[in-house]
């Protein structure tokens, strides 16, 4: 999703060619997880010549909520202070963050 959102669109052999600058990965694989991205309305594919282009359909917020959402349904059972207990205790998070997010507790309630 952070290539073609950096891109604003791109094709699997894009993103596959961006990815492979990273890491080692199949371009089968790319194009399965570009498929499922489609599949859960993430992304929007067009055809150009023999190529299809994809596109986010949905603004980049939206999606990381969705995305995380559905991370502590399954991992957390859908209660965020276990991942924030482990966040904060393998110190994934700075001091600075810390007091952001005491400051929107604070201002939820």
């Amino acid at each position: 999703m952070k290539i073609i959102w950096n891109r604003k669109s791109a094709t699997v052999r894009d993103v596959y060619e961006a990815l492979r600058g990273q890491r080692q990965i199949a371009y089968t694989t790319v194009m399965t997880m570009m498929k499922i991205l489609e599949r859960k309305k993430f992304l929007k594919k067009t055809q150009q010549d023999r190529a299809f282009v994809y596109q986010p359909a949905r603004p980049k917020e939206q999606v990381i909520r969705s995305m995380v959402q559905d991370f502590v349904a399954r991992v957390f059972d859908g209660s965020a202070e276990p991942l924030l207990v482990h966040l904060v205790k393998d110190r994934h998070l700075s001091e600075k963050e810390i007091r952001e997010i005491t400051r929107m507790i604070q201002e939820s309630k």
